[in-house]
């Protein structure tokens, strides 16, 4: 769905299940840090605000999005989480590496989905401007980090 048509912090508390007992990874790109650390805010806060604890969150960085699949397997591979988020942002430049990173991610964070018992969730902003990354990393389209962290809580419970 198109960001303009929804709010990416707007959602029902109440279909958001207790996560008290879970235990999430974070994945956080360090490219576009200014954006990232404003969607991995909105992910740690609304991961506690349905119960998680603090130390239940772990946050591991990478250098760029591309590593974001790496370091997600890692995460997967030496940590004992319930769901892992990948945080980050890729701004359409002039050149094809924009769409050579959003497909390598994409297709990653897909074939993370499919290799392993646990789920991946897709917060990577990709967009053509950096007022677009800003409007949805607290801006007037909410935080995407929101979003991602509500779907990491429902897919970890996810029966």
């Amino acid at each position: 769905m198109a960001t303009s048509l929804k709010n990416l912090s707007e959602y029902n508390p109440d279909s958001v299940p207790n996560a008290s007992e879970l235990s999430i990874g974070i994945v956080v790109a360090e490219w576009n840090m200014d954006v990232n650390t404003k969607l991995l805010q909105g992910a740690v806060e609304t991961l506690q605000k349905h119960g998680v604890l603090e130390k239940n969150i772990i946050i591991n960085y990478v250098p760029g999005s591309f590593e974001l699949t790496y370091g997600a397997r890692v995460m997967a591979e030496n940590y004992d989480v319930d769901a892992i988020i990948v945080i980050g942002t890729v701004i359409q430049g002039e050149t094809p590496h924009f769409t050579y990173i959003c497909q390598s991610v994409s297709y990653g964070v897909t074939e993370l989905n499919l290799s392993y018992d646990l789920p991946f969730i897709f917060g990577l902003l990709t967009v053509n401007t950096k007022e677009q990354a800003m409007d949805r990393a607290g801006g007037k389209y909410g935080n995407k980090g929101v979003e991602a962290a509500v779907t990491a809580i429902k897919m970890a419970l996810y029966n």
